[in-house]
């Protein structure tokens, strides 16, 4: 898969591009992230990226002239997203349909934010990360990396790791339990320690379902709430 990111300020990928389970991907050739200074674009010898708003008002805007001008010379992989707050809020499955292609780019917005005529005419899209305010989209571009990233075939050495994690199937985690079986007087539940796995993989299911119920109601909700079999499943376990 390939990956082009947009962002003034490159360095700050290095490091996460080289370590973790992202690192390996990049090493071993199954993830290509391409990392491009916006600045390349600037046309002038301060490398200028921004300017005043017209019309008034605080901050800087990302002129699209550089932006512009480092897209089309990368022949970046499309889509290219914009980060920002009015994009799609990006999830677990907006990274699988991300991770169903063959690759895709993100463009990192600063200052205030980005010219209007960049949303309008070079990008394909826009994702968010959440209702909330960051500096720019860099810390959001490392974030969709890493989950998608995580879902391309290979990269995870137990395939089974991206199938059983939170939020598939609108469901939360089950709890992870290692050694030492007890620890201050708390023990591991009996049923991981049963070598039934039939029993273990029921169990594990109720504890989504009762985690889901718990913490997360919406995602519940969302999935068109507990089918029958997982209210039996939740009665089995005394978590109904």
């Amino acid at each position: 898969m390939r990956i082009d990111v947009f962002t003034i300020f490159p360095s700050l990928f290095d490091g996460f591009l080289g370590y973790g389970v992202i690192g390996r991907a990049v090493e071993q050739g199954r993830l290509r992230v391409n990392v491009h200074d916006i600045r390349a674009g600037a046309g002038d010898p301060h490398r200028s990226v921004d300017d005043a708003p017209f019309g008034g008002g605080a901050g800087m805007v990302m002129m699209p002239e550089p932006l512009f001008k480092v897209v089309e010379e990368a022949e970046s992989a499309r889509p290219l997203f914009l980060l920002g707050p009015a994009g799609r809020r990006f999830d677990q499955g907006i990274a699988r349909e991300l991770a169903g292609q063959e690759g895709f780019s993100l463009l990192c917005g600063r200052y205030e934010g980005v010219d209007q005529r960049v949303g309008d005419h070079l990008v394909d899209g826009e994702l968010s990360l959440g209702d909330f305010v960051l500096a720019g989209g860099e810390v959001g571009a490392m974030a969709i990396i890493e989950t998608v990233g995580r879902l391309v075939p290979g990269v995870l050495g137990n395939e089974m790791s991206s199938v059983e994690e939170s939020f598939h199937e609108g469901l939360l985690e089950y709890p992870h339990y290692t050694r030492p079986a007890d620890f201050r007087g708390w023990s591991v539940p009996n049923v991981l320690r049963s070598g039934d796995h039939g029993l273990v993989s029921r169990w594990r299911k109720a504890q989504s379902l009762a985690r889901t119920v718990a913490l997360r109601p919406d995602l519940l909700e969302a999935r068109g709430g507990i089918t029958t079999n997982e209210r039996a499943l939740l009665e089995e376990f005394g978590l109904g």
